[in-house]
């Protein structure tokens, strides 16, 4: 809704998701993640992070979120941790730890 007397923001079209490797177990995240996409995001993690001991997520291209792409990245925090494995985020967009920090799941998502 725009402000008594000021233009209305336009919508931003949303921003493809992809997860690609960097080497080495680091990856970058990129694009919006939304409920739209979240589960294929899921999908694409779990196959890519399973040869990883250790995987290093770069989230510096990350967009917009909602509650299912912070969801997301507490899925493959826990499959992680369930199988032995670690995740860790870097470059954590300030909405997300909020959003993580209001949700009470901040814990999951361990930053380096």
């Amino acid at each position: 809704m725009a402000a008594p007397g000021g233009p209305a923001e336009p919508m931003k079209q949303q921003q493809p998701a992809g997860l690609a490797s960097l080497g080495q177990g680091r990856w970058t995240l990129s694009g919006d993640l939304l409920f739209d996409n979240s589960a294929q995001l899921l999908d694409e993690g779990d196959a890519a992070f399973r040869a990883d001991a250790r995987a290093e997520i770069d989230l510096s291209q990350v967009g917009r979120v909602d509650s299912a792409g912070l969801a997301l990245l507490v899925e493959w925090s826990i499959a992680a941790r369930n199988s032995g494995r670690t995740v860790v985020f870097r470059n954590v967009p300030p909405v997300l730890g909020e959003l993580a920090g209001i949700s009470d799941v901040a814990e999951f998502l361990e930053t380096a």
